[in-house]
C-alpha cells in the first residue's frame, strides 16, 4: 500500500505544490488561459484517448448509475446536516449566527454553495488522474467506468443539478431557460471528444500516434494538477471554513465509504469497487467558483470547500486503499 500511495501522492504533491508556490507570482490572465486550454483541449483530449480505450460491450450500467446515485446521496446528506446543525446551533443559544446575521438572500447564497460544494467532485482532473495511478493499466474495465462516472457527473451534475441549485439559491437574477441549459451540454467539448473516441475505436493510428496521445494525456494532467495548485494558492476565505470542514467530512469521508460499503453489499468488490469509490471522494470541483461568479454564490465556502476536500482527500487515500483493494 506505501507504494501505491507513493505512486498517488507523487503527481498532486509535485504539481499542486508548484502551483501553490508560483500562485502568488502568476498573472489571473495565465490562469485564464491555462483554465480554458484545458477545458477546450487538454480535457476532450484526453477523454477522446481514455474513451478509444473504452469497453462499451461490459459494465455500463453500473458507474453510471452510482455516479447518479452519488450526486443524489450528497444532495440529501448535504440538506440533512445544514438543517441539522443550524437547528443545533439555535438549540444552542438564542445569541444571532453569523448566518443568521446575513440578509435571507445571503442566507440562501450560503446553503446553495454548501449544496453545490458538497456534490461536485473534481472527477475530471483528480478522479482520472488518482484511477489511472492507483489501478491496473491492463485492466481496461477500471479504465471503462472511471471515464463514464466522470462523464455521467459533468453532464447531469455540473451541467444539470448544479446549474439549477445555483440558479435556485444565488442572489443574481439569471435567465436559466430548458434550452440554455440544453445548449450548455451540446456545447460541451469534452462530451464530444469522448463520443468521438468511442466511434473511432475500430480506427488503427500510427504507434507513434498513439504513443504521443497517450503522453500528451500525461501532460494534461500535470496542467490540470498544476492549475489546482495555482488556484487554491490565491483562496484569502477563512470565515468559512467551519462550514467547509462540514463539506470535507461528508465529501471525502462520508460519501465514498457508503460507497465502497453499498458496492460490496451489491458484489463489487476489488479494483472495480476502489474506482467507484475514488471517484465518488473526490475533492470539490474548480467548476463550483465559475458558478459562484455567475450566480453570486459564497465564494468564500467555495473556495475554502475546495481547499479543505483537498487536504481531506490526502487522508482518506489511504483508508480506501486499506479498506477496498
Amino acid at each position: 500500500m506505501i507504494e501505491e500511495l507513493t505512486q498517488a501522492y507523487i503527481p498532486l504533491v509535485i504539481w499542486i505544490g508548484l502551483g501553490l508556490i508560483f500562485s502568488r507570482l502568476t498573472p489571473d490572465k495565465f490562469l485564464k488561459f491555462l483554465g480554458q486550454g484545458l477545458y477546450w483541449v487538454g480535457v476532450p483530449l484526453q477523454l477522446f484517448v481514455l474513451a478509444r480505450q473504452t469497453d462499451t460491450t461490459k459494465g455500463l450500467v453500473i458507474p453510471v448509475t452510482v455516479a447518479i446515485a452519488v450526486l443524489l446521496l450528497s444532495l440529501a446528506i448535504a440538506l440533512v446536516t445544514w438543517f441539522s446543525w443550524q437547528w443545533f446551533q439555535q438549540l444552542q443559544s438564542q445569541l444571532e449566527t453569523n448566518l443568521d446575521s446575513k440578509s435571507p438572500e445571503a442566507q440562501r447564497a450560503t446553503l446553495g454553495s454548501f449544496v453545490l460544494a458538497t456534490i461536485l467532485g473534481n472527477t475530471g482532473f483528480v478522479g482520472l488522474t488518482l484511477t489511472q495511478v492507483l489501478t491496473s493499466h491492463d485492466h481496461s474495465l477500471n479504465n471503462n467506468w472511471a471515464v463514464l462516472f466522470s462523464v455521467t457527473n459533468n453532464v447531469v451534475g455540473t451541467y444539470g443539478l448544479a446549474i439549477l441549485i445555483a440558479s435556485y439559491f444565488g442572489q443574481k437574477q439569471s435567465s436559466n431557460h430548458w434550452w440554455t441549459q440544453l445548449q450548455a451540454v451540446a456545447t460541451v467539448p469534452s462530451l464530444w471528444t469522448f463520443f468521438l473516441g468511442l466511434n473511432t475505436q475500430f480506427v488503427q493510428l500510427p504507434a507513434a500516434i498513439e504513443t504521443g496521445l497517450d503522453q500528451a494525456v500525461l501532460v494534461v494532467i500535470a496542467l490540470a494538477l498544476l492549475l489546482v495548485g495555482l488556484r487554491l494558492g490565491m483562496i484569502k476565505g477563512r470565515a468559512s471554513l467551519p462550514k467547509a470542514s462540514l463539506v470535507s467530512v461528508i465529501k471525502v469521508f462520508i460519501i465514498p465509504l457508503l460507497v465502497g460499503l453499498g458496492a460490496t453489499y451489491w458484489g463489487v468488490t476489488g479494483e472495480e469497487r476502489l474506482v467507484l469509490v475514488l471517484m465518488s471522494g473526490t475533492p470539490t470541483g474548480l467548476s463550483v467558483l465559475i458558478l459562484a461568479e455567475v450566480y453570486d454564490l459564497d465564494r468564500d465556502l467555495l473556495a475554502s470547500s475546495i481547499a479543505l476536500t483537498f487536504l481531506g482527500l490526502f487522508l482518506a487515500l489511504p483508508l480506501w486503499l486499506f479498506l477496498f483493494t
